[in-house]
């Protein structure tokens, strides 16, 4: 498995139920569709920082859902929310547990 995480700095502070609206409704239906997803979770880490964090099979399946992420950002318009390229590591996933604890 491989992940993918992607950190936006200077997301606008006063639009953030607005872009987490559009990730629930919009983005995420199009990354479960994607071959290989795993996974897919946002984080807000306040400040006007936001890290997305995707699981997939392979490196070229992460790579893919950088390409959408890219393409719907754009077709929502969504430059002035998220003003700058994200930081973008990924790489194989080497230790994990399969415990997952979801907050509310």
């Amino acid at each position: 498995m491989f992940a993918t995480i992607r950190r936006y700095d200077g997301v606008d502070q006063n639009r953030t139920v607005e872009l987490t609206r559009k990730v629930n409704e919009t983005l995420v239906p199009k990354l479960e569709k994607l071959s290989g997803f795993k996974g897919y979770y946002l984080m807000d880490a306040g400040n006007g920082v936001f890290s997305s964090f995707g699981l997939f099979e392979t490196p070229e399946q992460g790579m893919e859902s950088t390409k959408l992420v890219t393409t719907w950002i754009r077709e929502e318009k969504l430059d002035t929310i998220l003003p700058n390229e994200p930081k973008i590591t990924s790489g194989k996933i080497v230790a994990h547990s399969d415990r997952v604890l979801v907050a509310a």
